[in-house]
């Protein structure tokens, strides 16, 4: 009988606590499958690092002392693709955590929270989806999708423009899977699957992969995976 190899997860922290940093490392590291691959206290410092280490996910605090995670949101997003942004914060700023959305995290998790929290978040997001807490984000999300639908039904969304692969990749997103996954499911290459995501975008109206995936389950294009 053959023993399957246990997937390892590569993890970096963006924290400019050095003890809450210490801390978090210790938690994951002792945590079966998850590994430490780079920490950062700074935003100069976490844009190095995660391009040299390229993790699959980076837990990202929001206060970074004298700088905001959010500044560094966006390049993160754009120059790894293959890497998913989970914020961790102690902040309880709805527009914080609103404007983290939108620039591409796919993920929150409180400080408060317990660790089994923690774990279950980055290894949803890991496979593909998306963790929210309810009680955090529930009208955040409301809001976010209602000042970002253009289209006044579901049937002009159908109709309007999307392409039949374009919504074949929709429906993808919302089991979950990656872009790497989506061109194996498709026979296209990854580039190619950006390429109908900068379209999807751009025809529905939103800003990131996120705000897709609310967009397409409000208007019955796909079936969600936020967690409740």
């Amino acid at each position: 009988m053959i023993a399957l190899e246990r997937v390892i997860i590569r993890i970096m922290l963006v924290e400019d606590h050095e003890v809450v940093r210490a801390g978090l490392r210790l938690l994951l590291e002792n945590h079966p499958g998850l590994q430490i691959v780079g920490e950062a206290s700074n935003c100069s410092s976490a844009l190095d690092i995660a391009a040299r280490t390229h993790p699959d996910i980076i837990l990202l605090d929001l206060d970074l002392g004298t700088e905001s995670g959010l500044d560094i949101l966006p390049t993160l997003v754009s120059t790894l693709p293959n890497t998913r942004v989970v914020i961790l914060t102690g902040l309880h700023d709805v527009n914080d955590h609103r404007r983290a959305i939108s620039l591409g995290a796919v993920g929150l998790v409180h400080k408060e929270q317990a660790p089994a929290v923690l774990f279950r978040a980055i290894e949803k997001v890991y496979a593909g989806e998306v963790w929210l807490e309810r009680m955090m984000l529930a009208s955040v999300l409301n809001e976010l999708v209602l000042t970002k639908t253009k289209p006044a039904s579901s049937d002009e969304i159908r109709n309007a423009s999307l392409t039949e692969r374009e919504r074949e990749v929709v429906a993808l997103i919302g089991e979950g899977l990656k872009n790497k996954q989506i061109g194996q499911r498709m026979s296209i290459s990854e580039t190619t699957v950006r390429h109908h995501l900068t379209s999807i975008f751009s025809k529905l109206g939103v800003e990131s992969r996120l705000e897709m995936v609310i967009f397409a389950h409000r208007y019955g294009l796909t079936k969600s995976p936020l967690h409740r």
